[in-house]
This record gives C-alpha cells, sequence and structure tokens, in this order.
C-alpha cells in the first residue's frame, strides 16, 4: 500500500499555510491517533456484533480471565481496572450472571466485599471470543513489519506513560 499524502498532510498544510509560523507537526501525530482510535473503535463494535458479545461484558469476562485462578475478584477492583463507575459494574454483573457467565458471592474479612468469580460457561465463552478478536485485530496490523510493531509500540509506550503522567491518571490494565 502506497503510504502518500493523506487527509491530515493536508490540514497540517492548511494550517501552515494560513498561520506561519504556527507549530502544527502535534498535528501529523495527535490527529492521526484520534483517526485511527475512532476507525479502531467502530471496528470493534462490529467486531463485537460479529462474535456476538457486547463490550461491556466482554470487558467484565476479560477482566476476570486475565485476572488467573480462580478468576474471581472484587466488584470494586473490576471497576478500577475497567475504569467505570462501582454502578456500571454492578449492572455488568448482574446482567451476566443472569446468563450464567459469572457468581457473585461475599467476601473480604468483614463478608461485605462482593467478590465476581467466573463460572465455567462464562471461562469457556470469554476464551473463544477473545480468540476471535484477537486473531482479527492481528489482521489489522498486517501492513506493519514485526520491527515496525516494535517500535511503534515503544513510542506509543512513552506518550502513553507521558500523557499519563501529566494528566494525573492512573496506569490501569
Amino acid at each position: 500500500m502506497a503510504h502518500g499524502e493523506d487527509g491530515v498532510d493536508r490540514i497540517q498544510a492548511a494550517w501552515q499555510r494560513e498561520r506561519p509560523g504556527m507549530p502544527v507537526d502535534s498535528i501529523g501525530i495527535i490527529t492521526r491517533i484520534w483517526r485511527i482510535a475512532k476507525l479502531l473503535e467502530d471496528e470493534r463494535r462490529r467486531t463485537d456484533a460479529r462474535i456476538g458479545m457486547d463490550a461491556a461484558t466482554r470487558d467484565l469476562l476479560s477482566t476476570l480471565r486475565r485476572a488467573g485462578p480462580p478468576y474471581r475478584l472484587a466488584a470494586g477492583e473490576i471497576a478500577r481496572q475497567s475504569l467505570v463507575s462501582a454502578g456500571a459494574i454492578s449492572q455488568r454483573v448482574a446482567r451476566a450472571e443472569q446468563r450464567g457467565l459469572v457468581r457473585r458471592s461475599r467476601g473480604g474479612t468483614d463478608g461485605r466485599s462482593v467478590q465476581v468469580e467466573l463460572t465455567t460457561t462464562g471461562h469457556r465463552l470469554i476464551e473463544d471470543r477473545v480468540d476471535d478478536l484477537l486473531r482479527h485485530e492481528e489482521t489489522l496490523l498486517s501492513s506493519l513489519e514485526p520491527d515496525q510493531r516494535d517500535q511503534l509500540t515503544e513510542l506509543l509506550r512513552i506518550l502513553l506513560g507521558d500523557l499519563t503522567e501529566r494528566f494525573g491518571a492512573e496506569d490501569r490494565p
């Protein structure tokens, strides 16, 4: 695939023409990241529909699966890792529990903490869906050579780390 001028280059050139001396280099990076994020978000939504799983359920089951055996976490920890409120996690868990994908129990030293555990059905479902999702997403990177992927990964890690620190955000899984 040829890599000539694109729409972002035209935006950058227009600003340079209209406002000579204005720093416009960020357009070439940030606008492309924003456009890539939008394309990937749309594709993730289509992929979720194709594999028959909504994003909220996939996120819940994936978080539990990544936790390792016994595939159980406190509801608060799931909320922290998922970047959503405790109320949103409660709703996700209730829907998944109705489908037999997770089970809730009381835990902690005082018995007030809600523990959420992946069921065998939930485990099997997320394994199948994540396989489909990751195999598909691998194809989305096919235009990059392995060394380009490594370089892009490192550059994005540096940028994400800096922005996370600068904005006071938490580096979450």
